[in-house]
């Protein structure tokens, strides 16, 4: 097993995407790896932490992080292990979702995120999520857009199992074309971003790997972690908003768990992101936008 460092000459020619590099070291049962983020407008005292998720990175919140600077908000995106700038394993056992949970945590705590509202999707919310549980006292909103929580009681859908097939047995896998499948279509500059992490097999063991490790039953080994997760959601009173799209084959229904079980989903401006699919930050990034804000004075 091999830790690969970020080559940054391959982000070079990226557009729209000129944020300072930051970088946090923290600690694997594999070896020391480095977390890449942006941190803009570090004097706000409220932050907004966008998580991404499979196969994405960072980039996909470039429509949505100056937005939200205008508004005289801190905005932090990380990149997980295994994408964007973050240093990557060569070997895709080495991704768990108890190590990603473990590792983000250390990123919290090392980077020191207080006061934090955080808008998560798909990995990012089964990771944030858990993060949230986790340092309750850290996080003061959520926005819950096309992600979950999953304990393995409940069947995982037909599309998502056929994109974990696809993920595990295609040999040349063409990461941008994953994520260009879940928009409205995207240009060759986004396309080219989107393959820029990867510049061949060996970094691409985390995109492979996040899906066999969703909880899908429950001898799953994270059932337990998630299970505990939402008993603390479940006595949630801080402003938890649903933001999910109209056009998500993965995600639709799921936001009713949330509505369902979480207290703090109660007189929110729930909304449905229009005309936009499974990654709606590339479809509709002003209505995300609009979602965060419009929790911020709760």
């Amino acid at each position: 097993m091999e830790i690969l460092k970020t080559n940054l000459e391959d982000f070079k020619d990226i557009e729209d995407w000129e944020y300072k590099e930051n970088f946090h070291t923290i600690n694997s049962r594999h070896g020391d790896i480095n977390i890449h983020y942006v941190d803009e407008n570090t004097d706000k005292e409220e932050t907004i932490l966008l998580m991404h998720g499979n196969p994405t990175w960072g980039y996909l919140y470039r429509n949505m992080i100056d937005p939200l600077k205008d508004k005289g908000y801190r905005v932090v995106v990380p990149d997980l292990p295994g994408f964007g700038k973050s240093d990557k394993f060569t070997s895709r056992y080495h991704y768990t979702y108890e190590e990603f949970v473990d590792w983000m945590s250390q990123w919290i705590e090392g980077v020191n995120l207080e006061n934090i509202t955080l808008f998560c999707q798909d990995w990012g919310g089964l990771i944030g999520l858990r993060l949230a549980a986790k340092y309750d006292d850290r996080f003061n909103r959520i926005v819950a857009a096309n992600t979950g929580l999953p304990t393995g009681k409940a069947p995982l859908n037909t599309g998502f199992l056929v994109f974990k097939e696809f993920m595990n047995i295609k040999e040349d896998l063409h990461v941008a074309g994953q994520v260009r499948n879940g928009t409205n279509g995207l240009d060759q500059s986004a396309l080219d971003a989107y393959n820029a992490p990867f510049p061949d097999e060996t970094y691409k063991q985390g995109v492979r790997q996040f899906p066999n490790i969703v909880p899908s039953s429950p001898m799953s080994p994270s059932r337990k972690f998630n299970e505990e997760a939402w008993e603390k959601l479940k006595m949630w009173n801080k402003p938890f908003l649903c933001a999910f799209s109209d056009k998500d084959p993965i995600f639709a229904g799921v936001e009713n768990s949330f509505l369902k079980y979480i207290p703090g989903c109660k007189n929110m401006p729930h909304v449905t992101i229009e005309n936009a699919g499974h990654f709606l930050q590339e479809d509709n990034p002003d209505a995300c936008v609009n979602a965060i804000i419009s929790i911020m004075d709760f």
